[in-house]
């Protein structure tokens, strides 16, 4: 397989903050010293490689999570001349990491690499995701989330546990705002700002009372907002749009997890055998 790499960026929010997400597959490759402002958040998916850091050599491969601190100069290559390795990266601001812990100051992980196989997958899941789609709440739901969960299991900071006041009052708001704009959802960021709270807070008290991301929630109001619109002749494309998708194969993934068939089959079962 000829090597690759392949960038998305990704915004949390609409109007947030950018995030960068890398795809890369390498037979050969040897990146040179280098550092990135961001911490380095990789899992390895393929091969196996092995990183200069700290002044050790760090050996990864499928399944690890990497964590390279913001500064730290690093290396990458191929552990073995045969294999080629593979990985999804993101670049995340050490606030992310820092939200949900107690203290102040940037979270520090003794290690680099970490062997935590259902936040492994979970973070490869969202990378792929958002890579594919990089839908704004979708990235502000998912990876700050995972990554204060990587920060509470692997870094030396403490988790912040202190419950949320009125999470339930505080969750049927952002419920409220994202039904009412559907089609242009404020960030998760403002809302908590408004509220008086840290974006984790704001994701922990939704997800405890909705059962589930504020993203996933938006995502099926806006499949029952779709079904209605089929149900009165609307085309797929044009009901995506309406209801805030960002295209049909995005309303048609989400109809499909939803409704277990496409927007276009339902169409077709639902209309009337007269109608045009």
């Amino acid at each position: 397989m000829a090597e690759q790499a392949r960038w998305t960026r990704a915004r949390l929010g609409r109007c947030g903050p950018p995030l960068d997400l890398l795809t890369a597959r390498f037979d050969k490759h040897v990146y040179a010293p280098h550092a990135h402002a961001e911490f380095t958040i990789g899992v390895c998916v393929g091969g196996s490689e092995v990183i200069d850091y700290r002044g050790g050599r760090v050996y990864n491969g499928p399944g690890s999570i990497v964590v390279l601190a913001p500064g730290e100069m690093h290396t990458g290559r191929p552990a073995t001349t045969t294999d080629g390795y593979a990985y999804r990266a993101l670049y995340a601001d050490p606030s992310l990491l820092a939200d949900g812990t107690l203290g102040a100051g940037t979270p520090h992980f003794r290690d680099a690499v970490f062997d935590d196989p259902e936040l492994a997958a979970a973070l490869r899941q969202a990378h792929t995701d958002l890579a594919t789609c990089p839908d704004p709440l979708e990235a502000e739901s998912r990876l700050p989330w995972l990554l204060t969960a990587l920060s509470h299991r692997h870094s030396t900071a403490r988790p912040a546990t202190d419950p949320v006041p009125g999470s339930q009052h505080v969750s049927l708001l952002v419920r409220d705002r994202l039904a009412d704009e559907l089609t242009a959802p404020p960030s998760l960021a403002a809302l908590a700002s408004d509220l008086g709270l840290s974006r984790y807070q704001l994701l922990r008290a939704f997800r405890t009372t909705m059962g589930v991301p504020p993203y996933a929630w938006l995502a099926q109001y806006r499949v029952t907002r779709a079904r209605a619109l089929l149900d009165a002749g609307v085309r797929p494309a044009e009901a995506a749009a309406l209801v805030g998708f960002a295209d049909q194969a995005h309303l048609t993934r989400w109809f499909r997890r939803v409704l277990g068939v496409t927007p276009a089959a339902y169409r077709n079962s639902v209309q009337d055998p007269g109608s045009s």
